[in-house]
């Protein structure tokens, strides 16, 4: 099957049993800190740019028990400059892989860059 979509998240899950994505994960060192002035400087820019160049979806949307948000791989002008933050998580040491599937789970938004799911439930063995 073709990979449409790709998520970018911790590779373990939180507390609440969350894996988060990539930008929580980056806001997190930026709330508590964490970043060198030149690093916040970047981060504030990168995120500047993310937050002008697609609609957030609505907080209604994340409201889902397990609601993820990945990006379509088409999304091309999003997805390759994600980088920043992955470098940024990697010299901070919060591990991030990227995710890829044909199909995250049952749609409850989406747009020509980002869909919001609801990931399906799936057993251990099963995979994309």
């Amino acid at each position: 099957m073709e990979q449409r979509f790709v998520r970018y998240q911790s590779t373990t899950p939180d507390a609440k049993g969350r894996h988060l994505g990539i930008f929580a994960l980056a806001n997190r060192l930026a709330k508590e800190g964490s970043l060198s002035p030149e690093d916040w400087r970047q981060w504030r820019s990168a995120n500047d740019f993310y937050g002008e160049a697609y609609v957030t979806p609505g907080a209604s949307f994340y409201a889902a028990p397990g609601a993820q948000a990945w990006f379509k791989l088409t999304a091309a002008h999003l997805v390759g400059r994600i980088d920043f933050y992955t470098d940024l998580l990697r010299r901070h040491d919060v591990p991030c892989s990227a995710v890829y599937s044909s199909d995250p789970g049952v749609v409850l938004y989406e747009d020509d860059v980002q869909v919001v799911v609801v990931p399906y439930k799936r057993c251990a063995y099963e995979s994309d």
